[in-house]
């Protein structure tokens, strides 16, 4: 069966990947704008959310990655007309992850107040993450499972339901933080900061519910616990043990780099906060196209489809750089009016205003890595990967981090180490990509 390469049929995967996969980076945001703007504390709060939230996205992505290698699995067996020999494997991947994360909870929640006092918070703020943390980890294994419900989609080259799911997680989110933080007169009470963390796991229930009620009725996915395993749980594991080693290395970088901001003051966390928390939601933009690379070259690796998988690597390079530009160009124009929208603390908005330009210029770089992250994902090439991640990170973002701040550069110093990361990412698998699948 042909598989259709043209642009309408890319976008028609990639577009809702790309809504669906700012949702969660733009509750993040929200929570962030949100108390940036509480009359009372705001700094203090802001840096707080900034820091657990980085905390939760190491968690979240490090042992979330049974969703890419769900899909990976699921995408091969669909090229290669094989699907009923891995029906059964979504659920027993969903009882795997609920199991690591209950028992990753269980050792995280009572030492909260010293994980947070590592990323050097203290006073006020190691009060607020503590507080923060401890309500919104509840729907940690919420979100695990609807990531696992998502790759299983995604395996089926559908990306309208998870859409749909992330959607309705962010409109609810949205409107009762509003609501819980500042309440309504009268009616509810103002909850300040722990209102932003309930209405995060509220809309964690409500997502994986709906993510639940669209597998089993939208797709032949056996909607049960069945046992033996499958024969693919093994190879299921050596992905997502390789995936969780080079996401563990991902976020050494992301978390080395809170660590340096918040050492150089609440002003620079905060202002930092607000930088990463922007990355991350242009890097889900971006991933829409990474998603389709992701969905489409497992397929057509499992249909042994080389002329086409090359054809696709051009053309989601050139859709993703486009793209990149695109961030580019509108960052650039709202530079001013996001640091008013994100803080009403004119120190926090100039640390901002002075290194933001840095977090915009490298877009383009980071959607060709990120197109082919997601390609070689939907390949199984996760050794690969995992490799390529322990390098950039080792020998690229941490010498370059340790040695700007030995100059003093502060928050230009932990940009510059993430173009650096960057850069040697996407090199590195264009070099792969031609030795292996280019005749």
């Amino acid at each position: 069966m042909k598989i259709d390469l043209s642009f309408n049929a890319i976008n028609k995967l990639a577009v809702p990947a790309l809504i669906a996969g700012i949702a969660e980076p733009i509750i993040s945001a929200t929570d962030l704008a949100i108390i940036g703007n509480l009359p009372e504390h705001s700094v203090e709060a802001a840096s707080a959310v900034g820091i657990v939230v980085f905390f939760l996205n190491f968690l979240i992505w490090t042992l979330g990655q049974s969703r890419s290698a769900i899909s990976s699995i699921i995408s091969q067996y669909l090229g290669a007309g094989k699907l009923d020999e891995v029906k059964n494997l979504p659920m027993q991947a969903m009882l795997i992850v609920f199991v690591i994360s209950v028992v990753i909870l269980g050792i995280t929640y009572p030492f909260a107040r010293d994980i947070f006092s590592w990323y050097k918070a203290k006073g006020l703020v190691l009060d607020y993450c503590v507080d923060y943390y401890q309500i919104r980890a509840l729907g940690f294994p919420l979100i695990l499972i609807t990531f696992a419900i998502i790759g299983t989609f995604r395996g089926l080259q559908n990306t309208y339901y998870p859409m749909l799911v992330a959607l309705t997680g962010l409109v609810l989110n949205i409107g009762l933080d509003f609501l819980l933080v500042f309440g309504v007169e009268g009616f509810v009470e103002p909850m300040g900061l722990p209102g932003a963390a309930w209405a995060s796991v509220v809309s964690q229930v409500v997502m994986v519910v709906m993510a639940f009620y669209l597998l089993y009725t939208k797709t032949d996915i056996l909607f049960r616990l069945q046992f033996p395993f499958n024969k693919e749980i093994k190879n299921l594991l050596i992905m997502i043990f390789n995936l969780f080693v080079r996401t563990l290395a991902l976020n050494i970088a992301i978390n080395l780099a809170m660590r340096y901001a918040t050492g150089y003051g609440e002003t620079y966390s905060n202002a930092y906060s607000i930088a990463i928390n922007l990355w991350f939601i242009c890097a889900f933009v971006i991933d829409g196209y990474a998603s389709a690379g992701n969905m489409l070259a497992g397929r057509l690796l499992g249909a042994n489809d080389y002329v086409n998988l090359n054809l696709l690597r051009k053309k989601l390079t050139k859709y993703g750089l486009t793209v990149g530009i695109l961030l580019f160009l509108v960052l650039g124009v709202l530079y001013l009016p996001i640091g008013r929208l994100y803080s009403n603390n004119p120190e926090v908005r100039s640390v901002f205003y002075n290194s933001f330009w840095l977090t915009i210029a490298m877009q383009p770089l980071c959607a060709i890595a990120f197109i082919y992250d997601g390609m070689y994902k939907g390949m199984g090439r996760m050794k690969k990967l995992r490799n390529l991640l322990l390098i950039s990170t080792f020998l690229g973002f941490i010498p370059v981090l340790y040695f700007s701040d030995y100059l003093g550069l502060k928050l230009h110093g932990i940009w510059l180490a993430f173009v650096v990361w960057i850069f040697i990412r996407g090199l590195i698998l264009k070099i792969d990509f031609k030795k292996v699948y280019v005749n």
